[in-house]
């Protein structure tokens, strides 16, 4: 298995259940020698249901289950008696799921949440039983109506994370760092890229007890809208946030570089990822004085916000909170939504076979 709990994304196979057949019986009772049609109508089958769960935090549970099948109608019985239905699956997933077609890729619904329940596949109709069919020159038919098929369907389910502020940056540039000294988040924290391999969550702490939620994601390096490293994995992650915090190190070659760099990765990927409200935080300031800082903001992009950071001796740590809540607040900011693009197929089979081979290395590692 893999070493990370963290799934945000599964490929299942589901299927509704066939409605059942309608009966053609014919009564037959006591002194009652022609007693008509009376065959009842076949029951529904079941439906293959998705439900928002916020208890959830990531798609683990159905890592595994790789089969859905709701139940079958049974069939209608005598006089009149409507079959029984078949039992609906509800598959749970976390706030801020997305369902695309497993064949086509093609974007299919959301769940954004909790409680929320959306009609993924529809369980085939129950067949009519014979009585339908009675008429004054059809009397007795002898037939009724077989239920609608069953629904067959592969389904991509993917996570994207629910957070307010999304942490965009190179590998090594101090984001897990930050979420840790911010929020009560434990992420890796080491001296070396690509740390940071799942993304994780924090809730940070502001003035009244009020708070708002930060995702980290791993590094993102030249490329990544292509496939490169872990980026292209996770971007997702950050279309749902109200603001983008790009993190680059003081001691970086070229800053205004570094920044435009991530900002074309974003927009490669989803263009509108670049209509979000961004921060350019400048981190690692701790071994930076105020005059180099003064030099440093000649050369700082002049269309964005920036401001001096330090996550070891807490430097404009205060001043980053307050206006990132002084953003988040914003009118501009509520209820943004986002335009799904359908899923890239051939991309995700990619990363299939990547995981099937990780998982395959980890199996040989524990059962030489």
């Amino acid at each position: 298995m893999s070493e990370s709990n963290f799934i945000d994304h599964v490929k299942i196979l589901c299927r509704s259940g066939r409605g059942g057949a309608g009966s053609a019986h014919l009564m037959r009772a006591k002194y009652v020698p022609k007693g008509g049609p009376d065959g009842g109508d076949g029951g529904r089958g079941g439906h293959i249901i998705l439900r928002g769960n916020s208890n959830y935090w990531t798609l683990i549970h159905l890592k595994y289950e790789r089969h859905i099948f709701a139940g079958d109608g049974e069939g209608g019985s005598k006089s009149r008696s409507t079959g029984k239905d078949g039992e609906d699956k509800i598959i749970e997933v976390p706030c801020g799921t997305v369902a695309y077609d497993g064949t086509t890729g093609e974007f299919l619904c959301e769940i954004t949440d909790d409680g929320q329940e959306i009609l993924l596949l529809k369980g085939g109709r129950g067949g009519l039983g014979n009585w339908h069919f009675k008429s004054p020159t059809r009397q007795t038919p002898r037939f009724a109506q077989p239920g609608e098929p069953a629904q067959e369907r592969s389904i991509i389910l993917e996570l994207k994370m629910l957070a307010d502020v999304g942490l965009v940056g190179f590998p090594n540039a101090g984001k897990s760092t930050l979420l840790s000294v911010v929020s009560a988040a434990k992420p890796e924290i080491a001296n070396y890229p690509f740390t940071t391999l799942v993304p994780n969550l924090g809730i940070v702490s502001y003035r009244e007890g009020k708070s708002f939620c930060m995702a980290d994601i791993p590094g993102i390096i030249e490329g990544a809208s292509e496939g490169k490293g872990l980026g292209l994995r996770f971007l997702r992650h950050i279309e749902r946030n109200a603001v983008l915090l790009f993190m680059v190190p003081a001691d970086s070659k070229d800053i205004k570089k570094e920044y435009q760099i991530l900002l074309d990765e974003l927009e490669k990927y989803n263009p509108d990822l670049i209509t979000k409200s961004r921060i350019l935080a400048i981190s690692k300031c701790d071994m930076v004085d105020n005059e180099l800082m003064a030099e440093m903001k000649k050369e700082l992009p002049k269309d964005i916000t920036t401001i001096f950071i330090s996550s070891v001796s807490g430097l404009g740590i205060s001043e980053l909170k307050d206006k990132l809540w002084k953003i988040l607040n914003d009118p501009s900011n509520q209820n943004q939504s986002i335009i799904h693009k359908n899923l890239e197929i051939k991309t995700r089979q990619n990363e299939e076979l990547l995981e099937d081979e990780e998982e395959m290395t980890d199996y040989n590692t524990f059962n030489p």
